[in-house]
């Protein structure tokens, strides 16, 4: 997007461009260099790279050349754009273009943005050792999930012998009994009986979980640990080292206790779970298991979020790692630091340690297999085969000079995943790669390795499982078509849907505001009913991307929002709940809107609470978040900070009112005549998302004119008309598939040719905007990048 489509070119850089009317006849060429080189240089520098204390940001984008005229002579010169219009805009414009902003023209001028070699991402890095790990963990890698549910033994009991005879097994949807004096199955005594739990939770979010157990008798519960599918109680005494419970309340008072503990889980990812419960001659018996997510309330663990399958223990690195750059607005491993040097030193002795504990299960019993081991676990982390070289130093050397070959698997563990090989994304390619093959004539792009490598960052944040490495190894990822397939079927993984909802929380800023609210004029609006509105935003997110038609233009106007019973008595009024369809196991139902109050993520509760006030709405914060992410807009810093302070209007304005008188001042309405009337089209939502029509005793107005970057006026009066402009968009296209790349790739795609974004918009275009095509198109265009003309099979304009 155009550096200045919002801000405008300095007064001063553009102020004499009526006085070149009388050069026109020189040639627009000539007019606009003379015209860039005597008013607008100062600021902009002479090439267009910006200047310090000016306009800093480089004059760059992808508008037209006519796009750029229509910006030129909306918004310069600032404050009087009636002084450059016609062919002087157009001269300007045309010179703009040619000389430095658009991508051609920077790529002569050797300015093109470039593949920056980067350190993986904290994501990238906890993943990567998590699949490490899980490649040698049996039942680990590709585990299936079950039903949902937990699968539960019901067991007779007689003394000691806490589970007697055959069990009696079927599948709970939840671990909350209050068996009070009573049996808990038929065939099984009141007065002593044990029960196991057993299955897999999936963790929707990376981040920080807590459990809570509660119960008068005795219960323990385990989480990501070794054993857990095994029938029948564990043993007494909490199991053996390193495989404790994460919580211990086995030895019951019959008073009811309730205890809680923490872990840090990664998304995408089953974890298993075992709960063991017994009741010995205690008076009544009780058993609830809640936890707590990252973004939710405390809630029965259900069948929502559990399945009765156990697969392996998943390894989670615990080592805090520093948090990455994002200065470029998305995270890249750019940075490198003694924090980071140190952290990823600690990060590889934690993974040593969990390997040669786990090392009779990784690699087997005999020492013999050890090196074989190593070798297989060090090209796993390399992300492709060992050079010779390698292969002596982890298969000969480091076993002939360590003490034991447990040792000497330390060492090489330690070695490797401290080794740029493992730590950089795409460090080498072509010979390199190949373990010194030479490359012939009709060998040349990246090897298969780096293009599984590429493919396995861009969709998992991961390194490759087996099946596509065995890919690479056959050398069945040299084609265009290859790739597609290998991409098409990592799509389909949960790793990727979390990564996809990762960036819907980047994108719509999800993690970024507090939602609370003033109790006393929004009592209804709680801290379950926010959780709860999170999850409905991340349900429809999840079925307007996978399901269907996965068509974006539904995120924007989709007339329906997912309510359970307790966000359907603050938000369903005016809806009609479906019928047809039952609601899932969280609860969550369609409820159908009419156009006017529900118009996709625009209109969803959670996003109008979080861009909205403790107390009222926000139309600026609201505003500007529609400029930034719905309609692909850029925005300067304001020139005075002016904070918003209810106290200082008179109390009968309405929120509208109030925001114009705040932001009246010319400087201010260089960007607010774009945010105002964003804003002010979502005023028909109050501060916790319901739909009202008085702000107060006033109606609300809530029309508006927008005026887009092309010059072209849109009417507004409700959400569904940004939302019906956005669609049909080519800025707003092109800003959420920039947006999409970044947070798959890491690199800007600009970097991958100057046709690249271009071609990745027009893909989408042809593809009815189906998002799940363009995810594997972006991950496609990354992994093939150098792949020879004869080997990609696809045309540039559909990559």
């Amino acid at each position: 997007m155009l550096s200045f489509s919002n801000s405008g070119w300095p007064a001063a850089a553009m102020a004499a461009c009526g006085l070149l009317s009388s050069a026109l006849a020189a040639g627009p060429d000539r007019v606009g260099a003379a015209a860039f080189a005597d008013k607008c240089a100062a600021c902009h520098g002479a090439d267009g790279q910006g200047e310090s204390g000016a306009f800093e940001s480089p004059l760059a984008g992808d508008l037209s050349v006519a796009e750029l005229t229509r910006v030129i002579e909306r918004t310069m010169p600032e404050g009087s754009p009636e002084d450059c219009v016609g062919e002087e805009a157009e001269a300007i414009a045309g010179y703009v273009f040619e000389s430095f902003y658009s991508p051609a023209a920077r790529a002569r001028a050797g300015h093109a943005p470039r593949i920056v070699i980067s350190r993986l991402t904290v994501p990238q890095h906890r993943n990567a050792l998590a699949d490490l790990v899980g490649r040698f963990t049996p039942g680990r890698e590709n585990a299936a999930a079950g039903a949902p549910g937990w699968h539960a033994e019901y067991y007779k009991s007689d003394g000691m012998n806490k589970a007697q005879g055959d069990a009696l097994q079927r599948v709970d949807a939840a671990i909350d009994f209050d068996f009070d004096t009573g049996s808990p199955a038929e065939g099984i005594g009141a007065d002593q009986f044990s029960i196991v739990w057993r299955g897999a939770v999936s963790a929707p979010h990376t981040g920080d979980y807590e459990f809570r157990l509660r119960t008068q008798n005795g219960a323990r519960l385990y989480l990501n640990r070794d054993g857990m599918a095994q029938g029948r109680i564990m043993r007494d005494d909490g199991g053996e080292a390193g495989n404790a419970p994460l919580i211990d309340q086995w030895v019951g008072s019959g008073k009811m206790r309730e205890d809680t503990a923490r872990v840090f889980l990664l998304a995408g990812r089953r974890y298993p779970i075992r709960v063991e419960f017994f009741k010995y001659l205690d008076k009544t018996a009780s058993v609830r298991l809640e936890w707590r997510t990252p973004h939710g309330a405390w809630e029965v663990l259900g069948q929502q979020n559990v399945d009765n399958a156990t697969p392996g223990r998943t390894f989670v690195l615990q080592t805090p790692l520093p948090a990455d750059d994002r200065s470029l607005g998305y995270e890249q491993g750019s940075s490198v630091s003694q924090a980071w040097l140190t952290a990823i030193s600690e990060a590889a002795l934690e993974t040593a340690d969990e390997v040669v504990a786990k090392l009779p299960a990784l690699a087997g019993r005999k020492a013999d297999r050890l090196p074989e081991f190593l070798s297989r676990f060090v090209a796993a982390a390399y992300r492709r085969p060992l050079t010779p070289a390698e292969q002596q130093l982890f298969r000969e050397e480091l076993f002939a000079t360590t003490d034991s070959a447990e040792g000497a698997v330390r060492k090489g563990v330690l070695l490797a995943l401290t080794s740029p090989h493992f730590l950089y994304v795409d460090l080498s390619t072509g010979a390199d790669l190949k373990a010194g093959a030479d490359q012939s004539a009709g060998d040349r792009g990246p090897d298969p390795h780096a293009v599984a490598a590429r493919l396995a960052l861009a969709l998992w944040d991961s390194i490759p499982d087996a099946q596509l490495a065995a890919a690479a190894d056959k050398g069945k990822l040299k084609t265009a078509q290859q790739i597609e397939a290998q991409a098409a079927r990592m799509l389909q993984d949960p790793r990727t849907r979390a990564k996809v909802q990762e960036f819907f929380a980047d994108w719509l800023e999800l993690d970024e505001r507090d939602l609370a609210k003033d109790q006393k004029l929004y009592p209804d609006f709680d801290e379950p009913v926010a959780a709860d509105l999170r999850r409905s935003l991340e349900l429809f997110l999840d079925r307007a991307v996978w399901e269907g038609d996965s068509d974006y233009r539904q995120l924007l106007l989709a007339d329906y929002l997912l309510l359970n019973d307790r966000l359907a008595a603050l938000y369903g009024e005016g809806g009609a709940a479906d019928a047809s369809a039952e609601p899932d196991a969280g609860g969550f139902r369609r409820y159908v809107f009419s156009d006017a109050q529900r118009s996709g993520v625009l209109t969803h509760p959670y996003l109008l609470s979080a861009f909205a006030y403790h107390n009222n709405t926000s139309p600026i914060h609201r505003g500007v978040f529609l400029t930034r992410r719905i309609v692909g807009r850029t925005l300067r810093p304001p020139p005075v900070a002016v904070a918003f302070s209810d106290d200082s209007f008179a109390a009968d304005l309405s929120m509208r009112e109030k925001v114009t008188e705040l932001t009246r001042d010319q400087a201010c309405m260089s960007c607010h005549e774009v945010i105002n009337p964003l804003g002010f089209a979502l005023e028909h939502f109050d501060a916790v998302g319901r739909w009202r029509q008085h702000d107060g005793v006033k109606p609300i107005d809530s029309r508006g004119l927008y005026t887009a970057a092309d010059g072209a006026t849109v009417e507004l009066s409700r959400a569904r008309d940004i939302a019906a402009y956005a669609a049909g968009s080519t800025a707003a296209h092109r800003a959420f598939i920039k947006h999409l790349f970044h947070h798959l790739v890491k690199q800007d795609p600009s970097a991958y040719g100057p046709d690249a974004a271009e071609a990745l918009r027009r893909d989408f275009t042809a593809n009815g905007f189906a998002v799940r095509g363009l995810i594997e198109k972006i991950a496609v265009v990354s992994a093939s990048h150098g792949l020879s003309d004869d080997s990609a099979a696809a045309p540039e304009t559909s990559l």
